[in-house]
Order: C-alpha cells, then structure tokens, then sequence
C-alpha cells in the first residue's frame, strides 16, 4: 500500500516541498530502505522512527518497506522528516486512515518515546505552505507560536505522534496556534540597556545619532576604557523599532539555523551580533557544503560589532566588502546558489596604536612608529573607505563620570533618528534606496544639493586630505543625513563641516 505527505527541508534561509512516499510490500524478510538523496542525519531517522511507534503503541511494519523523498536530486540533512515518514509509514499500513493527508503539510523530529521535538526553519516552512495554498501546517509544540506568526495557515501543535495520529483521525480536536503581536511585543520587545548609561561622550553620541539617522557605517577610535563598546552595544535602542516585514526577514534567518530562544515567535529588537575577532570567513559571511549564514545575515536589519578591528584577519576583513555595497551575499556551491540578505549598520572600534594610549593626554605611548605603522596596516584602505564616518573617542574627565545628571538618552536620541527617516521615506518614496547610506550615485547627485560655501568647503577638502571618489561620495551622503537632522533641504556648510569631521581620521592616522 503506498501513501503520500508533503513535509519541507530548509536549503538556506528557504523552505523546499519534500514528498514523503512510503510504499509496504510484503518480503520474507523485514527491511526499510530509505532513497532520495537522504543525509546521514535522514538514514538514521529510520531506526528512531521505529521505535517511535513501538512505544506509542502502534505496529511497526514487518514487511518490505521503501521510502521515498522527493525530488531526488535536492539533498536532505534535517531531521525533520521523523514525523511525516512515520505517519506515512502508519498511512501505508493501515493503521492510520485519514483525508486530511492531503490538506495539512507536517514537520517535527521524533524522541523514542513517540514525542515530538523542536526543529529549525519553521517559519519559512510555514510561509511555503501559505504560498503553496496548503490549509495548515502540523508542528512541533516548542515550534508553534513561530510558525503561527504566518497568517492565512492553521498551525496546528503537537507533542506526540499519537496526538498527530488523533488530530488527523479527527478523533482529538486540536485548536490552531494564535500569535499576539501586541503581547510579543510587550514581552521581547523592550532594550534593557539605555544611553542615559553612558557618561559624557556626548560628541559620540551626536556621532551616533547621525550614523543611525541615515544608516551610516561607523568606526571609532579610542583608548581602552573610553566606552566605545558601551556606546556600540546601546546603538539598537536609538534606531527604530523593527517593523513587522524587517522582523519577519530577521526571525526567518535565525529561524532557519536555530537561533530563537525558546517561547520566542519574533525578532522585535534589532539584532546586535559581535563576533570574536578569531571568527573564520565563513562565519562571518557564511558558508560550508551546505551553505549556512554567518554573522553580516545575523546582523539583517541590524547592528555588527567588530571589536578590535585590526585583530581581525585581513582577508577575513576583505570578504565584506562587496556584502556591504550590495546588501546581500552570494554563496555557490556544487548543490546550488544561496543568496543571504545582510542589510546591516557596521559599527568597529580600535584602539589608536598596540598599546592603546596613542594620543592619551593621561597615558604614554611606548609604541615604535614601525609598530603603529604595521598595526594601522592590517585595515585596507578600501574596506575604510567603506565606513562612513570616523569618530575619536576620548577618555572621560572624573568630573563627567561622577556628575550624578544623566546625558543624552536614547529616547531623545530616536526621536531625532525617526525624524530624519521619516523625512528620507518620503524622499525616496519608490526608489530602491530606502536611506541616505544607500543612496545610489544618481540619486547623490538629484539629493545632495550643495550650498555655494558648502561646495568651495567640499573641494577643499577633498584636495587637504586626499580622498579618494568614494570618501567624497560619503561626505556627501553623511552631510544630506545630518541636513535631514535639522530639517534642511540644502547642505549648508556648517552641515558639510561637520560630515568632513567625521572622516578625520584618514588623515590623521593614515596617512600622517
């Protein structure tokens, strides 16, 4: 007797149909063969499986058993396939009779017990049985509130495979899973960092706003102890709250390599990833046989952190140049091309020298100019020049730090921050360019309109310090967002003053 589910296996971020066939045939030995391009992780299946339905109190098959995954040419590496084979494997033997095969997809892994696990990738499985036309999807229970964020799909939760058998028998009824936006919110959604925190650095922080207003990547330079990670790990709270469509793009990636805490169905804070600087290229961009994604996927949407930039290796430094320009990267493979979003805000700091005290007024620098030179040398200048703006942050004088009034909060911050977007959406209302980072050079030339000071401002400049077209691409970019801060359709030169400040520091240790 053969019987047929439809299940989903994750290829990158993206859920394909799998066809789970199961056809029983009598033999005069009991053997089960599992074909179509199954991994290890899917041939073992078989051995849980069985027991699976031992000890739920159903019959394992004693005859001749083949099982199929379709199509065979797309690898399967997931253990997802536990429960719908064993309800094929019921279904092909009779045990199960069911007409809600055909209308409900199912996932799940299997204990030896019979209960149902948690898997990975649920909500993009969920979104293809939407688009598939399917009526629900058959889930795991720890899975459901994710997968229920999906509308116009029941999600229905399981914790055994005799409450699956029941629920299609329709001997057990079992209500769909609902999603509260409202309560998520309520309970994932709020920071529990502010930078009212932060003493004194109010430059930085003006640094910060302006980086965040326009979604600007940021460098900053400073000796330990300044607070360039305090200032790094707040920078989520300034920006706006994620809306629903960049929270389901953010949560289908960590969804899909497992990354949810448990209860957890959305994203509703803006990523903030920080790897270590031992980090290889392939997790940092992604990669391996089956290509994954790394930490600039991680960050879509949100912030990286790269902490003592030049202790990073270089060409793992290297591979995000392209990312950064494009938002997105590429992986290919023999099995396939896999395309991660990584729409994100870099944000790196470094100390100025080895030794970190490098123009320190409390603090001297033992450092050889040969040792500053070879240790300055481990950022390329393209890669710099890909971060916009460039800040100095100084130590903070005992009198900022026991000043018992707080600085500049982040509330303060974000509302100056969703002022200057909400001015960008309506600039670039249907363009592909959503903010001032990622203005196209036409679009530079039709927004960034130049007083007549701020154009003689900007020449200058550009002949000082040396800049290269790109650097004088930023400026421009960096001036129309702090512009956009005080409401201004020109850049006047005090604007392009500001936004020549903030790439200093290509001259000031670069090329001194």
């Amino acid at each position: 007797m053969l019987a047929k589910l439809l299940t989903y296996s994750i290829f990158g971020i993206d859920a394909r149909a799998v066809e789970v066939e199961v056809d029983i045939s009598p033999a005069s030995l009991p053997k089960t063969i599992l074909v179509g391009l199954a991994e290890a992780a899917v041939k073992e299946s078989t051995h849980r499986i069985e027991r699976a339905l031992a000890n739920s109190g159903y019959s394992r098959p004693v005859d001749r058993v083949v099982i199929n995954l379709s199509p065979a040419d797309f690898p399967k590496e997931a253990s997802s396939f536990d429960l719908p084979i064993a309800l094929g494997m019921l279904a092909a033997s009779a045990q199960l009779q069911s007409e809600q095969l055909e209308d409900y997809c199912v996932v799940g892994e299997l204990a030896l017990d019979g209960s149902v696990r948690k898997i990975r990738g649920t909500l993009s499985m969920a979104l293809q049985a939407r688009e598939s036309g399917k009526r629900g999807l058959i889930v795991p229970v720890e899975n459901s509130q994710e997968a229920a964020v999906v509308e116009g799909v029941e999600i229905i939760p399981v914790s055994s495979l005799a409450e699956a058998v029941g629920f299609l028998t329709g001997q057990l009824q079992i209500d769909p899973m609902q999603f509260s936006w409202d309560h998520a919110v309520d309970e994932f959604g709020q920071y529990p960092v502010d930078y009212s925190d932060v003493k004194g650095q109010e430059l930085a922080k003006r640094a910060v706003t302006v980086a965040c207003a326009g979604r600007h990547h940021l460098l900053m330079i400073g000796s330990p102890g300044t607070g360039k990670t305090l200032l790094a790990r707040r920078l989520a709270t300034v920006m706006p709250s994620l809306s629903p469509e960049e929270s389901l793009e953010t949560t289908r990636i960590y969804s899909a390599v497992g990354r949810l805490d448990d209860g957890q169905a959305l994203l509703l804070q803006r990523p903030f990833r920080s790897p270590h600087h031992t980090i290889s290229q392939a997790g940092l961009v992604g990669g391996g046989s089956t290509p994954t994604p790394g930490e600039i996927s991680l960050a879509h949407h949100g912030v990286l952190f790269l902490d003592e930039l030049p202790e990073f290796n270089r060409n793992t430094l290297e591979v995000m140049r392209q990312p950064l320009e494009e938002n997105r990267v590429t992986i290919s493979r023999a099995i396939g091309s896999m395309t991660f979003p990584a729409n994100l805000m870099l944000v790196a700091a470094m100390n100025p020298c080895p030794c970190g005290y490098r123009g320190d007024p409390k603090r001297q620098c033992n450092c050889t100019p040969i040792q500053i030179e070879r240790y300055l040398s481990r950022i390329s200048g393209p890669l710099l020049d890909r971060i916009d703006i460039h800040i100095e942050v100084p130590p903070v004088p005992f009198r900022e730090l026991s000043d018992s009034q707080s600085g500049t909060d982040s509330q303060e911050m974000k509302e100056a921050v969703e002022h200057a977007r909400e001015i960008q959406r309506r600039r670039f209302q249907g363009s592909e360019a959503m903010l001032n980072g990622t203005m196209s050079p036409r679009e530079l030339r039709k927004h960034c309109k130049l007083a007549p000071a701020a154009e003689e401002l900007l020449k200058m400049a550009m002949e000082e310090m040396g800049l290269s077209a790109r650097a004088h691409d930023k400026i421009l970019r960096v001036g129309r967002t702090i512009a956009d801060l005080d409401s201004s359709s020109l850049i006047d030169a005090h604007h392009l003053t500001e936004a020549i400040n903030y790439r200093t520091l290509d001259r000031n240790y670069w090329t001194q």
